[in-house]
């Protein structure tokens, strides 16, 4: 078996998809957590667009972009998470590619500077949400994506859609339970042990910290970690 090194940030969600991927493969692999303020040269020299994920195989191939490695990992390991009806490849394919502009839309609010600005961002996510609850009602009764297999593109959405969850506990946005389909699929996604990378409290507490450091709107609700007793 091929030796996986995946390069990360510990937070990144792009990164996140294909750990996901992997550990639904049930396909050993190790992380590798750089600084992102701290990138250094053995990384920038392998990343021809200087970001994360990058996937190093066997120690001399290096894949970048995560839907990328993805789709490599899908042709390569067992089992094949793709569907086989190539419509429906497509389909699964072209919902993948929306996730840069749903996760901008649904997760943007994080990065608000002013509560008129993380209003002005909360406002985009009903759209977001109908389109994709539109979409999994043609796809079938769920739980995932295309009904009760797991694909590609569940993985895909399923670290912007924790996040989500992430921010509405920090901040009540209040959306989500209007789209029943979509919540279904965030339950299930949330449930299942390959989206989390480290225990989920302990993310959620290190997602928190790094929103909190940002100085951003939503930092005001968020505590300080305390520090623990000698």
């Amino acid at each position: 078996m091929a030796k996986y090194t995946l390069i990360s940030f510990k937070t990144c969600p792009w990164v996140q998809r294909s750990a996901i991927l992997l550990r639904e493969k049930n396909t050993p692999f190790e992380f590798r957590h750089i600084e992102p303020d701290n990138r250094p040269d053995w990384f920038l020299a392998i990343s021809p667009h200087k970001k994360v994920p990058v996937v190093r195989i066997d120690d001399s191939v290096s894949l970048f972009e995560s839907s990328a490695i993805n789709e490599f990992l899908d042709e390569t390991v067992e089992p094949r998470l793709h569907p086989a009806d190539p419509v429906q490849r497509a389909i699964n394919r072209a919902w993948t590619d929306y996730v840069p502009t749903f996760a901008s839309s649904v997760t943007g609010c994080a990065y608000a500077a002013t509560e008129e600005d993380y209003k002005k961002a909360i406002a985009k996510i009903p759209e977001a949400f109908d389109r994709l609850e539109k979409a999994l009602e043609k796809q079938g009764s769920g739980p995932f994506f295309n009904g009760a297999s797991y694909s590609l593109v569940d993985a895909a959405y399923a670290p912007f859609l924790q996040r989500y969850v992430f921010l509405d506990h920090i901040h009540a946005i209040g959306q989500l339970e209007k789209f029943p389909r979509l919540k279904a699929w965030v339950d299930a996604l949330m449930a299942r042990p390959s989206t989390h990378s480290f225990p989920p409290a302990e993310f959620e507490a290190m997602y928190r910290e790094n929103l909190r450091k940002r100085g951003s709107y939503l930092s005001q609700f968020i505590e300080a970690p305390r520090a623990a007793a000698e």
